[in-house]
């Protein structure tokens, strides 16, 4: 970064088309670059918020960190006319303070009735995964995280199956067989919801998890868990669908990724995709390509999650990519 402050100033800078912009940030030759430095070394924040819309958020939430030496990196809102609802994810840099979240509660938020967050942007979201014996979204979000292409730590995988054990404990990943039936159902879940606060867990992802969560479990996880199923239309459900899809001559099939909730299905949408098919596809074409879109879709809706980009909005979400 001091090289790169040294060049910037070594000499006059062309304005060209940007001149204005140039002159701002590097308004004089030899200027040091304190700015660029601090933003480097100083704390990462992501702050989301909503609320009622009104006038002056924007301008009250950029006055505060300006007041805090904050520098701005990425910030984007929505107002939302069918709500009446503003929301926002500001990416900011800041120097380290207690204080940040108390001044912003009683100067800002307060003042808005905002419901947010403040989460440190170089925390790793912890990640539980459950599955049954379908593997191709589990292989996926493991070779994502592996990879670095997912900002998590997996510190689990929960299936009623053993069929995963041996992929799961290679990448060196805690495996937990907790097997369910309709009598064990309760006492199942209680071992999971252990698990997760024992870990401390910040998101459940169901990567083909063929078992339907209780609406007491389903609460305790609300907007934290993430479900993923096929999308088709016209919709198919129960065993096989992609054969169901194949007999009725498809056109289109994809995937759909949304939080959990006790409605089957029926919780806030985070991401879809589709893609066209034809009547050259076989059942097994249909399926393998079925698998690929829903590995895609659970992992961007993952991305976006742990991103802080995803915010509730009653039964529908704001997603800022």
């Amino acid at each position: 970064m001091q090289a790169l402050c040294r060049k910037l100033t070594a000499k006059p800078l062309k304005m060209g088309v940007h001149g204005a912009w140039q002159r701002k940030l590097f308004p004089t030759r030899g200027k040091s670059c304190t700015w660029l430095l601090m933003n480097q070394n100083s704390p990462h924040y992501i702050l989301t918020l909503s609320c009622a819309d009104a006038r002056g958020i924007v301008a009250a939430v950029s006055g505060f960190l300006t007041e805090q030496n904050g520098f701005i990196i990425e910030s984007t809102q929505f107002g939302d006319p069918s709500t009446d609802r503003f929301f926002m994810r500001v990416h900011f840099s800041a120097p380290s303070g207690a204080d940040l979240k108390a001044r912003f509660a009683s100067e800002v938020a307060q003042r808005f009735g905002m419901e947010w967050e403040l989460h440190d942007a170089s925390r790793k979201a912890r990640v539980l995964v459950l599955v049954s014996k379908y593997q191709h979204c589990l292989n996926d979000v493991m070779y994502r995280y592996q990879t670095g292409q997912l900002p998590v730590e997996i510190v689990g995988v929960v299936s009623n199956h053993e069929d995963a054990r041996s992929m799961v404990e290679w990448h060196g990943i805690p495996y937990h067989h907790l097997p369910v039936t309709a009598d064990t159902k309760a006492a199942q879940e209680a071992q999971i919801l252990e698990l997760i606060e024992r870990e401390a867990i910040d998101v459940v992802i169901l990567a083909r998890y063929m078992q339907i969560l209780s609406s007491e479990l389903s609460a305790r996880l609300r907007g934290k868990a993430i479900n993923i199923h096929h999308s088709f239309l016209p919709s198919f459900k129960g065993a096989k669908p992609y054969h169901q899809a194949y007999e009725r001559g498809v056109k289109l099939i994809g995937a759909t990724a949304h939080y959990v909730t006790d409605a089957l299905d029926e919780g806030p949408i985070i991401e879809q995709e589709v893609t066209r098919v034809d009547h050259t596809f076989s059942p097994e074409t249909l399926t393998a390509v079925g698998q690929d879109i829903e590995a895609l879709v659970l992992a961007r809706a993952l991305k976006y999650h742990v991103e802080h980009r995803v915010l509730l909005n009653g039964t529908k979400t704001v997603v800022f990519r």
